[in-house]
């Protein structure tokens, strides 16, 4: 294998792991232990007071792995691999951005409506989510994985 294709295959598993990874910390971490800094994210947008949420803080948090991956990536050279763990998470981070910050919740108003039966389940399972703005008894903690249920609620005219 070349190690070209061996780092685009480090890249795309990073990546795809992320969703996992994101799924889970969603899951356990900010619907668990880390609530206080996710709560204001599930207020209604007549509630927020500020353009900046608490939850924001979990951007740097995901971003220090990333940050240790390309540190570690670029002095090591037996760790070049790392470096490609890193981009891979950013890449996660910057789809994770664009979809759920600037698609769903319009924080940036760069783009509204993407019309495909997918991007519009993605919008159902996440309102799905934000439906209860409490801790307990949420579904749908991931971002790109969408559960076979919200493609099949999804209208040609949503």
């Amino acid at each position: 294998m070349s190690d070209t294709l061996f780092y685009v295959l480090v890249t795309l598993a990073a990546y795809i792991g992320m969703e996992f990874t994101a799924w889970a910390a969603h899951r356990y971490l900010m619907h668990g232990p880390l609530w206080s800094w996710h709560a204001d994210h599930h207020k209604p947008k007549y509630e927020k007071t500020g353009f900046w949420e608490k939850n924001d803080r979990f951007f740097v948090v995901f971003a220090i792995p990333s940050m240790f991956s390309y540190m570690a990536g670029s002095l090591y050279v037996d760790y070049r691999w790392l470096l490609f763990v890193g981009i891979g998470i950013s890449l996660y981070g910057l789809t994770y951005f664009l979809i759920h910050d600037v698609y769903i919740h319009q924080r940036f108003k760069w783009f509204k409506q993407l019309d495909s039966k997918y991007s519009r389940a993605i919008l159902k399972a996440h309102g799905s989510h934000h439906s209860n703005t409490g801790k307990e008894d949420c579904e749908s903690f991931g971002l790109l994985v969408v559960e076979p249920k919200f493609f099949k609620k999804v209208t040609q005219t949503d």
